[in-house]
């Protein structure tokens, strides 16, 4: 999932923006605080589909993803695999993250 510094983003939804799936798919609202606030963020991924609650609204509702948003390891898109947590543009500051196996 994308976020990027609300301020240079502006209510603009595309699928590179804040809360996008990274150069797949735009999110369905513009759901973001300033980027001088904490977000808050549920992301639920079941095989190659992704749902995604930003501060309380859903803007992702079970979207396919078929293919590696960038920086991948591997194509095995579909297979259990790493998480990556990243920050390009800037410091970036992660806190109160709980990551859970869901039952298949």
């Amino acid at each position: 999932i994308a976020f990027k510094n609300v301020v240079s983003n502006g209510l603009v939804l595309d699928k590179n923006g804040n809360g996008a799936i990274y150069n797949q798919n735009a999110p369905s609202e513009f759901a973001s605080k300033p980027g001088t606030e904490w977000q808050t963020c549920e992301a639920t991924i079941i095989g190659n589909k992704i749902t995604v609650i930003l501060n309380g609204k859903k803007i992702h509702d079970a979207v396919e993803c078929n293919v590696a948003t960038g920086s991948e390891i591997d194509k095995n898109v579909t297979e259990p695999g790493p998480l990556f947590l990243q920050g390009d543009h800037g410091t970036v500051w992660f806190r109160n993250m709980r990551i859970k196996e869901l039952a298949k």
